[in-house]
């Protein structure tokens, strides 16, 4: 089955609303409000883990905060940051790096909220190995992607002692672990080890964030100039989504987000987007930490030092960036949804 387009747009058939205003005692009389448009671009291919922006979407959320909604689905071949930095989108979903990043090369973008409390990047091996926790897996081979050697895994080695010697190239192929029950890999908490107990394996889930990783994860970041220029359009959007979030997590009237979720990724299904539904709340992944009193979106200021201070200390990232730079609370932190 081909892939869908990766560049997947939605838009309100008709481009308006309509506004009720009282024209005299009693009469209300409706007239067309046009829709702002936001275009906001997600990190991969369609799945549950970005299925607050589908529901709202899905739901008319989005249009009854006046927005029309370009949702655009990532892939291999896009690059979110590049796309918001040239311009080509107004938002991206991405991670605390890229806003740390952000500060650290003194560019005019931002982070103004983090879906997800925890990041749902995991290790994973077999059960009955041996391996009851992340001290047991010093000096073992794991697999790890590229990418994962520029985040969490610096912090691995801080916190557990781990070694580059360890690593051992993942391409995404779940064969090597099926075929060895003393692996170790990578992966994402929903992911892959629905596909490992598909294929009739039994893993065993380490969540790193557990561990005290604190990188915010589907964060949406914007530039500063959107921020300062369009304040209430941003926060419509800010509050539009986390309402679409905290629909989307009760797993109840989602059928219209899946359908798109799954138009947009045929390997989707409605089975994979429970599963991975349920294990987000069983692991506290969108609502946990500030989420729980402030809201789906929350942030802190001392969050992102202290998260900051460990990359530092692991060697991630150089002394004197300042971290302020990086977020902007003021979008967030409302208990909107609650």
């Amino acid at each position: 089955m081909a892939d869908a387009p990766l560049r997947t747009r939605y838009r309100i058939t008709r481009r308006g609303a309509m506004l009720a205003l009282t024209a005299v005692p009693g009469a209300r009389v409706a007239v067309a409000q046009s829709l702002d448009k936001v275009t906001f671009q997600t990190d991969w291919r369609a799945q549950a883990e970005h299925g607050g922006y589908y529901q709202a979407v899905a739901a008319g959320i989005y249009r009854r905060h006046g927005i029309e909604c370009d949702l655009r689905q990532g892939g291999p071949q896009q690059n979110p940051i590049q796309l918001l930095l040239a311009g080509r989108v107004d938002m991206v979903m991405s991670s605390a790096f890229s806003a740390l990043n952000f500060a650290r090369e003194d560019v005019p973008f931002t982070c103004i909220g983090a879906i997800m409390q925890k990041d749902p990047q995991i290790l994973m091996t077999h059960e009955g190995n041996g391996i009851e926790r992340f001290e047991d897996m010093r000096g073992k081979p794991i697999l790890v992607a590229s990418s994962g050697r520029a985040t969490y895994w610096p912090f691995l080695k801080a916190r557990f002692g781990f070694t580059d010697e360890q690593i051992r190239p993942y391409t995404f192929n779940i064969a090597p672990f099926l075929a060895d029950r003393n692996a170790i890999q990578q992966g994402f908490l929903a992911a892959e080890p629905l596909t490992a107990i598909e294929a009739g394996a039994r893993p065993k889930v380490f969540l790193i964030a557990d561990a005290g990783y604190e990188c915010y994860n589907a964060t949406i970041n914007i530039s500063r100039r959107m921020v300062a220029e369009k304040r209430d359009l941003v926060q419509r959007f800010v509050n539009a989504t986390i309402e679409g979030w905290a629909e989307f997590m009760k797993g109840q009237d989602i059928a219209a987000a899946s359908a798109l979720i799954i138009r947009d990724n045929p390997e989707m299904s409605q089975a994979k987007i429970d599963y991975a539904i349920r294990t987000l709340n069983q692991n506290g992944v969108v609502s946990s930490g500030d989420a729980l009193r402030d809201g789906i979106g929350a942030m802190s200021a001392d969050r992102w030092n202290r998260f900051y201070a460990s990359m530092r200390d692991s060697g991630a990232y150089p002394a004197g960036i300042d971290v302020a730079k990086a977020y902007d609370l003021s979008f967030v932190n409302k208990r909107v949804g609650m």
